[in-house]
């Protein structure tokens, strides 16, 4: 039995709506020191990015648009967010090198996903990218992969900058000339690009994974970190899945339907490796909601929010 149907299994037997479930007590995974298998084939490349073209993040109007917290709980979130991520760098830059071969997609590509909108995939991708972005060792690449409701781009308000959609139209365009750094450090952005009525085909085509490959080149000591279309809503989602090395699959507790988790996990396979973060859980020492807390040994801890 996988550890995603044991994460299944966990909620079925549980006896309550995912909403009463409470923060699992998991101590935070040391910090991983082991390269990836690759940074010892080459050294490392350090991207910095064209100076004149950093984006500016608007943490205030990010958070008037509800993707950061309020500052009074900012604190929280961000302890809670340290909890969340160590498990995912440990995966990507402390696995075993013998096991690289086995692996289809690098571990450190990293999907963030839901079954359906509205589930608060694209607040846990902002913020964890930001608190990936305080790694002083690791950078990490946010890539908007949400061709319909491309929200990244909107908020950082890079939404008229050439990015990936241009990328998989144009063989020719390199990677470099597009990936934005921002002000914030250790934090760089793919914007979606300019709209194409082929976006379904373009993000579910064979250069796909080569973007992906060529943004990893980039720093081999970075992630990048998509935020995707809801699986069950477009069929590229579905196709994306395959191409990363660990998903994170964004749950709203007591709103989700199970089957729509069930049928989620399906899709995604045995592939990636997978956590589950379950959004606005509710918790017993506290007035207003958690977002996340992951099932099985993938991801751990809760971030307190009062997002909708």
């Amino acid at each position: 039995m996988s550890i995603v149907e044991r994460a299944l299994k966990r909620l079925q037997q549980s006896g309550q709506p995912p909403a009463q479930s409470r923060e699992p007590r998991a101590e935070p995974m040391a910090r991983a020191t082991a390269p990836h298998a690759a940074s010892r084939e080459a050294p490392a490349r350090k991207f910095t990015g064209d100076p004149g073209k950093t984006v500016h993040v608007d943490f205030e109007a990010l958070r008037r648009s509800g993707l950061l917290p309020p500052e009074h709980q900012q604190r929280e979130l961000a302890h809670q967010y340290r909890t969340l991520k160590r498990p995912i760098l440990k995966f990507a830059f402390g696995g075993d090198p013998s096991a690289e071969e086995s692996r289809t997609a690098s571990p450190r590509t990293l999907m963030v996903t839901s079954a359906l909108p509205g589930e608060g995939k694209t607040f846990t991708s902002l913020n964890l990218a930001l608190s990936l972005a305080l790694e002083k060792d690791h950078n990490v690449i946010l890539v908007d992969g949400d061709a319909p409701k491309p929200h990244v781009s909107h908020v950082l308000n890079v939404g008229a900058a050439p990015g990936l959609l241009d990328l998989l139209a144009n063989p020719e365009m390199r990677v470099e000339s597009v990936v934005l750094p921002t002000d914030v450090r250790g934090l760089y952005v793919l914007p979606i690009g300019r709209r194409a009525e082929s976006a379904t085909e373009l993000l579910a085509s064979a250069r796909m994974r080569q973007v992906i490959g060529e943004l990893e080149q980039l720093d081999r000591q970075s992630l990048v970190l998509l935020d995707s279309p809801p699986i069950l809503l477009t069929s590229e989602a579905q196709v994306l899945g395959s191409l990363f090395g660990q998903v994170v699959l964004v749950v709203r507790a007591g709103v989700t339907p199970q089957q729509a988790v069930t049928d989620a996990l399906a899709i995604i396979g045995e592939g990636p490796r997978v956590g589950i973060v379950l959004n606005q859980a509710l918790h017993d020492n506290s007035v207003g909601s958690y977002y996340g807390y992951g099932y099985g040994d993938n991801f751990t801890g809760a971030a307190q929010t009062e997002q909708q």
